[in-house]
């Protein structure tokens, strides 16, 4: 199966070479400081039941992730409904719980692959090897209906990077609702919802061992999409801003904050590290990776690159120009391999004992390759 999905993403990437690839588009600079959320993902005792309500055994053991924020982060006010997820998973399944508060719950959309996020939705955004290409975007609004596509690239890196008919086969999915759904005039608690993703979606569009082994680590986020609404006729709709004459923008409230109003920066996502223990038995620590800490410095390169097409109309093969400064890297030296032409650039980070190189294109893909002698 790999290689159709790979021939699919070849075949897209030809396409959008003379489509839309926007190699010089400067983007947006996170400014906040790099610390992703971490979280430890424990096996389930026995299978889940999914049906939205939470209440096995081993959902119970499990660990909430902390309350989801702005996706700006501190910089905004708190959200104002609480939102948090948890997770677990078996030789099967990669198991993702939520509860949002919620004192309106409503949805509308009822077809598979609808814009979900036009409702008040959940959404759960997955990169299992972590070099922000190939990763799939789900969403779920309180009527249980769903999203799901591949990203072959971030928006900012290619203008039609999604696919939309790319479908989770053997996905399960299921709602609960603390209160009642669509009936005006009453208060409701909460939605919970419950997922379980098969191991072979993940297969498709990776290149990391799937099912994961203990420590290996993902990258995940989780985000919600909340509407400001009112009653009229005793219907909920969204809000109109007298000022504009359109929607109140929706509220964004992410597990790990983006500081761009843009989930589709996969590098600012958190990490799902694998534990092989049973959960409630004991608690693993999360294991801190020199080679993430390289792939950050040369997510810096790439954003640097952007701006300098930018303003020059060419990349640089120059990292003195780009403005960065040089920081040490546990586990990697300080020579920095910076190749570039007018519309492509590549950058390389030599491993201390020289046996292997961390890697940044244009493009934005990340990737660690060996040096053969």
């Amino acid at each position: 199966m790999r290689s159709k999905i790979s021939f699919i993403i070849k075949s897209f990437l030809f396409f959008a070479y003379f489509n839309g690839m926007t190699f010089g588009q400067s983007v947006p600079i996170p400014q906040i400081k790099y610390s992703p959320k971490k979280y430890v993902c424990y096996q389930s005792n026995k299978n889940i039941k999914i049906d939205g309500k939470l209440d096995d055994a081993d959902w119970q053991k499990a660990e909430w992730t902390d309350d989801f924020v702005d996706i700006e982060g501190s910089v905004k006010p708190t959200p104002r409904y609480t939102t948090k997820a948890k997770m677990l998973w078996d030789k099967k399944y990669l198991y993702v719980a939520a509860e949002l508060h919620e004192p309106d719950i409503w949805a509308t959309l009822k077809n598979r692959d609808a814009v979900i996020f036009y409702d008040n939705d959940f959404e759960i955004f997955i990169d299992p090897d972590g070099d922000t290409h190939s990763y799939c975007e789900f969403e779920i609004n309180a009527l249980n209906t769903v999203w799901d596509l591949l990203l072959i690239q971030p928006y900012r890196d290619i203008d039609n990077a999604a696919v939309t008919g790319w479908d989770i086969k053997g996905l399960k999915t299921g709602v609960a609702i603390n209160g009642t759904l669509n009936r005006s005039g009453d208060k409701d608690k909460s939605w919970t919802v419950e997922i379980a993703f098969p191991w072979e979606a993940f297969k498709e569009i990776s290149f990391t061992s799937v099912p994961p082994g203990n420590e290996d680590q993902w990258r995940i986020n989780f985000s919600r999409v909340e509407w400001k609404t009112e009653t009229k006729n005793g219907k909920y709709q969204k809000q109109i801003n007298p000022a504009t004459n359109k929607f109140y923008p929706e509220n964004n409230w992410v597990w790990s904050p983006q500081e761009v109003v843009n989930m589709h920066y996969p590098e600012m996502w958190g990490y799902l590290q694998f534990a092989e223990a049973k959960v409630g038995k004991k608690k693993i620590p999360f294991i801190e990776k020199n080679d993430e800490a390289a792939k950050w410095f040369l997510r810096q390169i790439y954003y640097h690159e952007k701006l300098f097409f930018k303003n020059h109309k060419m990349f640089s093969s120059d990292f003195a120009k780009l403005g960065i400064g040089e920081q040490p890297i546990p586990g990697y030296s300080s020579t920095i391999d910076l190749q570039s032409t007018t519309n492509m650039f590549e950058a390389s980070l030599l491993s201390e004992d020289g046996k292997f190189k961390m890697n940044i294109r244009n493009d934005g893909r990340v990737w660690k390759s060996e040096i053969t002698k």
